[in-house]
């Protein structure tokens, strides 16, 4: 099958992504003397939409091709900095910060251990008053791939401070250290605030006062979230959607089959309503149903010694092969490896 052409249409929704990001990515590879090409077609974008700089594409269709490309290149910070980051790198991050009493607390850890990753770039937490900042200061950067680092950091950052607070945190300004490109657009779009280029740093202006608020999420949902975090990066926060935890709630009970007739009918609607409802909530039946049974499979390969046979069936695979593939799809590791790497005496 050629290249350019992807094997299904592409994910329906707005398209705002410029293709400058997707050529960010692209660089990546070139960097490591790699080809991008599996990365586009699990994405659903051709070559040629990525290399016109006027296309856009859907938030899906990124996300697809940034986990591609971190994978693929084992590096979470796909060529930005001289050295790449493995895979895992920024979830010690969190782990790090994640049992901090209050928001300030976490992202001044966040800023001081990043630098144990890369001293590439320095990151800290200024307060003066009422106001507060996150500032950037870059020392070293691949000229190509500056403005997609620094945005993505921030917006990494931003994420993962509403994350942590369960609650969207209101900037007052961003700021970047580059002229205002042609997809200016975006920038204000991702972060919901004014946006002021060709400044001195990259920096995250807000009020001081959320830096006293105390973190909700513990280990365990810190747990959960890493195994999809990208969304943190791509699409805005929004807290924790009622719909999408009954669904949660009802696709963790013991039963044949959870199909969208059967959870639509236990919620009072139609399957076609449950699917657009789950969408304007930034998710899909199918990326619940893949949550659940992702964080059931690893609790059971981490609390007992039961054969990968038996986790299989307990978690709906028909057989262990299927899971196998699943499981390493989600994970980036097989049921085993994801054992083993835990460690444990689990019981039988």
């Amino acid at each position: 099958m050629p290249a350019d052409r992807p094997t299904a249409a592409p994910d329906s929704g707005p398209a705002h992504t410029p293709a400058a990001f997707v050529q960010a990515v692209m660089r990546a590879y070139a960097l490591r003397g790699m080809k991008p090409d599996g990365a586009l077609l699990k994405a659903q974008i051709k070559p040629s939409d990525a290399a016109d700089p006027a296309h856009r594409v859907t938030a899906q269709q990124f996300e697809r091709l940034c986990a591609a490309a971190m994978q693929e290149l084992d590096d979470e910070a796909p060529g930005w900095f001289s050295r790449r980051l493995p895979w895992g790198s920024y979830g010690m991050l969190a782990r790090a910060s994640t049992g901090a009493p209050t928001l300030g607390v976490a992202l001044r850890r966040w800023c001081r251990h990043h630098g144990l990753l890369t001293d590439d770039v320095t990151l800290s937490l200024r307060v003066a008053g009422a106001q507060a900042r996150i500032e950037i200061a870059a020392h070293r950067t691949v000229p190509e791939l500056r403005e997609f680092a620094l945005l993505s950091l921030l917006r990494n950052l931003h994420g993962l401070a509403c994350w942590w607070i369960d609650a969207p945190i209101a900037l007052r300004g961003v700021q970047f250290p580059f002229d205002a490109p042609p997809h200016a657009d975006v920038h204000a779009r991702l972060f919901a605030s004014p946006v002021r280029f060709g400044a001195p740093q990259a920096a995250l202006h807000f009020d001081a006062s959320v830096l006293n608020l105390p973190l909700r999420r513990d280990a365990a949902a810190l747990d959960q979230m890493l195994r999809r975090a990208l969304p943190i990066m791509v699409w805005p926060y929004r807290r924790d959607p009622g719909l999408s935890r009954r669904v949660r709630q009802l696709l963790q009970r013991p039963q044949a089959a959870h199909t969208a007739e059967s959870l639509a009918a236990q919620l009072a609607l139609s399957p076609r309503t449950l699917h657009r409802q789950l969408r304007s909530e930034g998710t899909t039946l199918q990326a619940l149903k893949d949550e659940v049974r992702r964080a059931h499979a690893a609790d059971l390969l981490l609390r007992t010694r039961q054969p990968l046979a038996r986790v299989a069936r307990a978690v709906g695979f028909h057989n262990d092969k299927s899971f196998i593939r699943a499981f390493r799809h989600w994970t980036g590791r097989t049921p085993e490896q994801y054992r083993q790497a835990r460690g444990g005496d689990p019981a039988p």
